[in-house]
């Protein structure tokens, strides 16, 4: 839910001065306080880690999750603290590492992947798929564990998101950033 409903709109330079024990998402200004996540969805994001992460070990691609700080600039700000759109995917793949310091990453991962919780549908299906988008972020995955179903869309060369390709627990993934790289969903959804 955000912060609160005033005109106001909150920064990067806001974003640093929120508890460290606390995690805040900051859309188009408005800040959001992330729900603590159910067991079910760290289950989720540690094996979607583990295979990534394998994968990934040697390559110049790094795997995070969350709580990690994404700063998606629109190019209009004078400077970082400006930014008006922070974010916490649950994991985010990078493959610039000019894009990483102290603070997380500055600028769109190469992957993002969002495990929806009740509370987070509207946020993920709609808001982050729009502003992951137009940030240049070339795969985006929503998780269901509920339902265990993955969605898939990968950005195509006119800068918009193709069809929306789905997946269940039955299937395989092959990520397109890595055409070698195969998530295989039925360990994912073990539980």
């Amino acid at each position: 839910m955000p912060l609160s409903q005033e005109t106001k709109k909150y920064t990067f330079a806001d974003y640093l001065t929120y508890p460290e024990d606390e995690r805040w998402e900051i859309i188009d200004g408005v800040p959001y306080m992330q729900a603590a996540p159910a067991p079910v969805h760290q289950e989720v994001l540690t094996e979607l880690v583990r295979q990534m992460a394998n994968y990934l070990t040697g390559k110049p691609c790094k795997v995070y999750p969350a709580p990690f700080c994404v700063r998606l600039p629109l190019g209009n700000e004078k400077n970082e603290r400006e930014v008006k759109n922070i974010v916490e995917p649950d994991i985010s793949i990078i493959c610039d590492r000019s894009k990483i310091d102290d603070k997380g990453c500055n600028g769109a991962p190469d992957m993002i992947i969002e495990i929806i919780s009740p509370s987070s549908i509207k946020m993920d299906r709609v808001v982050k798929f729009n502003k992951y988008e137009k940030a240049g972020v070339k795969e985006y995955w929503i998780v269901e564990p509920d339902q265990k179903l993955v969605s898939v869309v990968v950005l195509q060369s006119n800068q918009r998101y193709g069809r929306t390709e789905l997946y269940t627990e039955d299937d395989k993934i092959t990520v397109s950033i890595f055409p070698d790289l195969i998530i295989d969903l039925s360990v994912v959804f073990t539980s």
